[in-house]
């Protein structure tokens, strides 16, 4: 029997990419909290990330449409492995 890995790093960039950022982003808004992205205009690179305090609450009917259309996208392309791990 092999043993499973239980970490997989990941970057920042394919965590803002499936949507995943916008919807933690999203619950840490009710509670005046966001995480932030500092990122390279040229490059997309990321700078820093950091959480911060926030005045603002939500976001625009563009940027939720999208964020569900990502996070959605993620749950179909990951659905069975994401089952498979919470029954091991």
């Amino acid at each position: 029997m092999s043993e499973k890995k239980l970490v997989n790093k990941k970057s920042w960039k394919e965590f803002r990419e499936t949507g995943l950022l916008w919807w933690i982003n999203t619950t840490l808004h009710m509670f005046g909290w966001a995480i932030v992205f500092e990122i390279e205009d040229e490059t997309g690179d990321v700078i820093q990330v950091y959480p911060a305090r926030v005045r603002y609450r939500g976001f625009n009917e563009e940027n939720n449409t999208l964020g569900y259309q990502k996070v959605t996208q993620y749950l179909n392309d990951n659905i069975n492995e994401l089952l498979e791990e919470s029954n091991d």
